[in-house]
């Protein structure tokens, strides 16, 4: 049996700067790391050739300094090592990347790929589903379970919702998540071993790829600019004895900031656009809806409103694609949030999500009609499948984007973060359709609309492939059906400096009096106080509320960096010392069992 771990060498996300005159990320001087979910893949790996006696073998892309990172995957245990190296890769996006690393692995033949669930520099996610894609192999992304009986792969698969347990036949690609496996420790001793050992060198052009399919030239995408975000706060520290009268200046504080002028007017929609009279064939913006328990999920209303807002600048029209079984009778409720068009299928086939029957039923549509865009929701299922469709397709995409705009040439440009939010980059396409995953919460719904009769296009089906990855079991936490971390405009989170789930109540009670989604910090979904899906963070859930409240939350970089696009952050701690209270605008200092019920009545009372 032959493992392949796919690996990347990223800068330290702490250590990173920007330049403000030249809008570019500053990496001299910055350590250079293993991507952390690349870890638990070579964990995985290493244990599944003690398992088993497999050959590992570790490739990275990239500069002569990535050789590093392959370093350590020998010492913990690969057995050979291959750095494609080649200046003529500069400048690749993801597809072009994946051409490469497929065009590797598809000569090594092995029977396991092993990737990480996403760089944390740039977060796509893209690469490993395109890489899978361009081998014809199937994929199981998130990874937090594998266990092999001969050649059937048993996985747990986390998703927003909870875990799908998934059966498929080698060979298979799978990027790791975090709880995989725990990351293998390095041995001083045998790193330095490893640095003298032989590393294969290979090129683009070793591997029979034309120079026009990689670097910049090959790639579909470009940054067309890089802005910097760092939300600039100053703590208002907040200390008194009686916990009523620090919350009463917590309101009268979040009145002065006019936090809740701006929650009305988020909760307030907005008319929808006219629709064109006349829309332009080839400008049809394309919307994927993403189903809750059978229904409409927000962040379709959501794309569904920034697409019309789209359409009437450029003179197209707003089209879904509804995909599943018994959805038909969702048509109206798409065309009263903006659809002009529905292109249906609804088969029982379709009933369960698939990442490569979806894959294959949007992309023969693609394939079929030719938007000018497509937009699928950021979830994890959303991100599991588009980049498949991207790269059997050879569309560019941009994962995770914020906010859609047009410039002044009527391109679309797609606004993505990248290293944990910090930066903002301008990302153009020069392939048609253009592709993004949007995350929820960015985009605005419109006030639904009367009387709108979509036309239904049904697709056709007769060739719709059997799945290959099965869904043999799915568990979704009991409770977990409420405002996900992602959508809402309110955040109660609670941290370890609660000490124990036993005191969670304090934060459901407040979380109940703001109407907040609640959700935690790394350490207390570790402790198994939340479910993974509640974990607020840079390798949990990237959130950016109107209000955000931090109970107990001690202000670890990997938290703090994912809620810093939120409007508003109180934080409630009894160290004033504690990072998190430097990094709230609301400083609240006191045992937070005497602030939370306070601080929730205080809520209450309100109109």
């Amino acid at each position: 049996m032959k493992i392949v771990i796919c690996t990347k060498q990223i800068p330290s996300i702490e250590d990173v700067r920007f330049n403000r005159e030249t809008g570019t990320i500053v990496r001299e001087g910055v350590p250079n790391e293993i991507n952390p979910y690349d870890r638990r893949a070579l964990g995985q790996a290493v244990e599944l050739k003690r398992q088993l006696g497999a050959e590992v073998v570790a490739v990275t892309m990239g500069p002569p300094q990535a050789v590093e990172v392959l370093w350590e995957c020998l010492a913990v245990g690969a057995d050979r090592a291959v750095h494609i190296n080649d200046r003529a890769l500069a400048g690749s996006d993801t597809l072009a990347t994946a051409r490469v690393l497929a065009a590797f692995l598809t000569r090594e033949r092995p029977d396991i790929v092993f990737c990480g669930k996403y760089s944390v520099d740039a977060e796509t996610g893209q690469v490993g589903p395109e890489v899978a894609a361009l081998m014809g192999i199937p994929q199981v992304t998130g990874a937090t379970s594998f266990h092999l009986d001969g050649q059937t792969a048993r996985v747990e698969r986390e998703t927003d919702e909870g875990i799908d347990t998934i059966e498929v036949e080698l060979p298979v690609l799978l990027t790791a998540a975090e709880r995989l496996i725990r990351p293998p420790r390095v041995d001083v001793a045998k790193m330095e071993n490893a640095k003298s050992a032989q590393i294969e060198a290979v090129t683009g052009a070793g591997l029979g790829l034309a120079a026009d399919a990689t670097g910049f030239a090959g790639s579909p995408t470009w940054v067309a600019g890089i802005d910097e975000v760092k939300p600039a706060r100053t703590p208002i520290v907040v200390r008194d004895d009686d916990a009523g009268r620090a919350s009463e200046r917590v309101i009268e504080l979040l009145r002065e900031r006019g936090l809740f002028d701006s929650i009305r007017r988020s909760q307030t929609l907005e008319p929808l656009p006219a629709a064109s009279a006349a829309p332009a064939a080839d400008k049809a913006i394309w919307v994927v809806p993403e189903l809750i328990h059978g229904e409409l999920a927000p962040v379709t209303l959501e794309l569904l409103g920034g697409a019309a807002m789209l359409a009437r600048e450029i003179g197209g029209a707003v089209c879904a694609v509804l995909i599943g079984h018994d959805v038909e009778r969702l048509v109206p409720d798409l065309g009263r949030s903006g659809a002009e068009v529905v292109y249906l299928a609804d088969d029982p086939r379709l009933s369960s999500y698939d990442c490569e029957t979806f894959a294959w039923t949007l992309g023969e549509a693609i394939r079929a009609q030719r938007p000018w865009a497509v937009l699928v929701p950021a979830t994890s299922q959303g991100r599991d499948y588009a980049p498949r469709v991207a790269a059997e397709l050879q569309l560019g995409l941009t994962g995770d984007a914020i906010g859609l705009e047009l410039d002044a040439e009527g391109r679309l440009c797609q606004l993505k973060p990248a290293f944990g939010g910090t930066i903002v980059a301008t990302i153009l396409s020069k392939t048609f359709p253009q592709m993004a995953t949007v995350r929820a919460g960015m985009l605005k719904a419109r006030q639904p609309r009367s009387g709108s009769q979509p036309a239904v296009v049904r697709l056709p089906l007769d060739d719709l492939p059997e799945p290959r990855a099965r869904v043999v079991e799915r568990d979704i936490p009991a409770g977990e059906d409420g405002v996900r971390l992602d959508e809402a405009r309110i955040v109660v989170c609670a941290g370890a400096g609660l000490g124990g789930p036993e005191n969670l109540t304090y934060v459901e009670e407040l979380a109940t009096a703001l109407g907040a989604a609640l959700g935690g910090t790394r350490r207390v979904v570790d402790a198994g106080w939340m479910p993974r899906q509640k974990q607020i963070g840079l390798t949990g859930t990237i959130i950016a509320p109107d209000l955000y409240v931090g109970v107990g939350v001690r202000g670890a970089f990997n938290h703090v960096i994912g809620i810093q696009c939120s409007g508003t952050v109180v934080a409630i701690n009894n160290d004033p010392e504690a990072p998190m209270m430097q990094q709230s605008d609301i400083a609240v200092v006191g045992d937070y069992r005497d602030l939370a019920p306070a601080l929730a009545k205080a809520f209450h009372g309100l109109d």
